[in-house]
């Protein structure tokens, strides 16, 4: 399983100094370079359901417009897909997505890039062989919640994808990374087949709890190869697991 890497990135932007931006330029040669390495691209699914060689999952958490204007170009010049998680209290909305965290761009020059994707441009990156996951229904830290809403989060949001998508909705992105056991046994119990974690004391076989590598505005070249290098995400799984 070491040859299967899933990335984690959110918005794309030439301007948006957000820490969860990073621009088209440096995400095209990011994946260009991997491209490079060998790497081909698969959806979260099937790099967790069916691994097979150098494969890399690339994902995008809370459904920016941007990742349709600015990353399917890119993605499509590859010939690869990826996943988008959605949280889908927010997508078809034409205002601005607000949770702890992005709230600091409201009514700033910034303000625009929190627009969300509706579902028909959802449906234009299925088409394209995306996949389409939840990311809740309204991105809370799944942690905090009582078991009722931490439920109705989970299976509402599977259950909204599934209605405007008319397709299955197996995967998860926890939002913040903010899993622990009961939430993975909920996601369980939601029907659930994969989840997305980020950097921590994950179970690297576990598909309910997988660590992505996330990328982010500082991550410049330099950064994401070491970042992406073997090496280095066995060392890390080896911290972790001490």
């Amino acid at each position: 399983m070491e040859d299967t890497l899933v990335l984690c990135y959110h918005a794309l932007s030439e301007r948006f100094p957000a820490q969860l931006s990073t621009t088209p330029t440096r995400f095209a040669r990011q994946l260009r370079s991997l491209a490079r390495r060998g790497y081909r691209g698969v959806t979260f699914s099937d790099a967790i359901e069916r691994p097979s060689g150098r494969a890399v999952a690339v994902t995008f958490d809370d459904g920016y417009r941007s990742v349709l204007r600015l990353g399917l170009p890119i993605l499509n010049e590859l010939d690869w897909p990826a996943t988008i998680f959605v949280p889908t209290d927010f997508i078809g909305r034409e205002r601005p997505m607000s949770w702890p965290g992005v709230d600091r761009w409201l009514s700033s020059e910034h303000e625009h890039e929190l627009s969300p994707l509706s579902w028909a441009e959802l449906e234009l990156l299925v088409q394209a062989g995306w996949e389409v996951g939840s990311h809740t229904c309204s991105h809370p830290r799944l942690t905090e919640l009582d078991d009722a809403s931490l439920q109705r989060e989970l299976s509402d949001s599977k259950s909204s994808c599934e209605r405007h998508m008319a397709r299955p909705c197996s995967s998860l992105a926890y939002p913040y990374g903010d899993v622990d056991e009961r939430v993975v046994r909920a996601a369980r119990t939601a029907g659930y087949r994969s989840a997305a974690a980020l950097p921590g004391p994950t179970r690297v076989t576990d598909p309910m709890e997988w660590p992505r590598v996330g990328v982010y505005f500082k991550d410049d070249q330099a950064r994401f190869s070491l970042k992406t290098s073997k090496l280095v995400r066995r060392i890390l799984r080896a911290r972790h697991r001490g």
